[in-house]
């Protein structure tokens, strides 16, 4: 019994100075990198401000990790996080019938999705082969319009902050995780 025990453990620890591990676990971040440039991304969405929401939402998420110095600067940093946003697209993916005056019903979207898709690069400064990369980066967030028309707008802001937090965390881990 003492022998199989300790030929699994010669295994395991063989296994492990191989350099295999789970799918997934792995950690990509090259210890020479201590300081990351995220500048602000680019935004070819036409809707306002989303730049700025992302790019602070990643900038938050990469200190969070805690392994970096992280500023909104390209000079001076080990590595940069480049990114724009190609599309925000808001699309109705629910809908209720309301009744109309006349005794007919109208139909009315009662739920939005919302997806920003993004071209992101990061790398080190100075080389050209990007450490990760993604060129239709995508992230999708939903939200309910409810029954008062005055509040469309705060429901999607509200939505968008949700996105943005949610599209940096997946970002960061898909960056830094190896996924």
């Amino acid at each position: 019994m003492k022998g199989v025990a300790l030929t699994a453990s010669v295994m395991m620890l063989a296994l492990h100075g191989c350099g295999y591990a789970l799918v997934g676990r792995g950690v990509v971040v090259d210890p020479t990198i201590k300081k990351i440039g995220v500048p602000t991304f680019a935004n070819a969405t036409g809707k306002a401000a989303l730049d700025l929401k992302i790019t602070q939402r990643v900038i938050e998420e990469l200190l969070r990790r805690g392994r970096f110095d992280v500023v909104q600067e390209r000079s001076g940093v080990d590595a940069l996080v480049e990114g724009e946003l190609l599309r925000y697209q808001a699309q109705p993916v629910g809908f209720s019938e309301e009744a109309a005056g006349g005794g007919g019903t109208t139909t009315q979207a009662s739920r939005y999705a919302i997806t920003v898709t993004a071209k992101i690069r990061y790398g080190k400064v100075g080389e050209a082969e990007p450490i990760w990369s993604n060129d239709a980066f995508q992230f999708r967030d939903e939200y309910e319009v409810g029954s008062d028309p005055a509040s469309f707008f705060d429901r999607e802001e509200q939505a968008i902050d949700r996105l943005a937090t949610s599209f940096a965390r997946s970002l960061v881990a898909a960056m830094l995780e190896a996924f």
